[in-house]
């Protein structure tokens, strides 16, 4: 067998029981919740913030890392920065700013 073949299905497997485990795991706590007499009614109200709050960070780390891009352009193309080590530091670095910029964001929401 090749070993090619062998790292997209151990990706596949490793994603596939990662999501069977949270969303089994939730099931029984829930479960257990309404068993001990919770209204079923509060499993319902956090998840559209919880929606938003991933929709946001998704949404401004994709900016950042297209920011990123674009900003090691520029360098790589106006400096004498090497071009290997630019475009992942700048990817990065947006990256992780647009994640704090978000993280900040949420903060407000919250408030």
């Amino acid at each position: 067998m090749d070993t090619n073949i062998l790292i997209p299905i151990s990706l596949f497997l490793a994603i596939f029981g990662i999501v069977y485990l949270y969303l089994s795991t939730r099931n029984k706590e829930r479960l257990a919740l309404i068993e001990k007499g919770a209204d079923a009614s509060i499993f319902g109200k956090n998840s559209n913030s919880f929606q938003k709050i991933i929709l946001l960070n998704l949404a401004l780390l994709l900016m950042g890392i297209g920011i990123g891009v674009f900003i090691a352009l520029l360098l790589s193309i106006y400096t004498t920065f090497d071009k290997g080590a630019i475009y992942p530091a700048m990817i990065f670095l947006m990256a992780g700013v647009s994640l704090f910029v978000g993280y900040k964001m949420t903060e407000n929401l919250d408030k």
